[in-house]
């Protein structure tokens, strides 16, 4: 990969190994044509009510 990148699959894994519950928003998989299976490891499928609970919970939240 050139640099410059981000490799994003790499900072999914390393922040679900540093014990962060990592979820991605279903609608967002949906409209990339992106299934479960093929998600970073440590990261799963999620529903946009749960990540607006999680968002709203938290006293920090982390996007990429």
């Amino acid at each position: 990969m050139p640099d410059g990148y981000y490799r994003l699959d790499r900072m999914i894994e390393s922040t679900a190994r540093h014990g962060a519950e990592v979820r991605c928003c279903g609608i967002c998989l949906d409209a990339r044509g992106i299934p479960e299976e093929h998600l970073a490891k440590g990261s799963h499928r999620s529903a946009l009510e749960e990540l607006a609970e999680w968002t709203l919970w938290a006293d920090q939240v982390i996007t990429f």
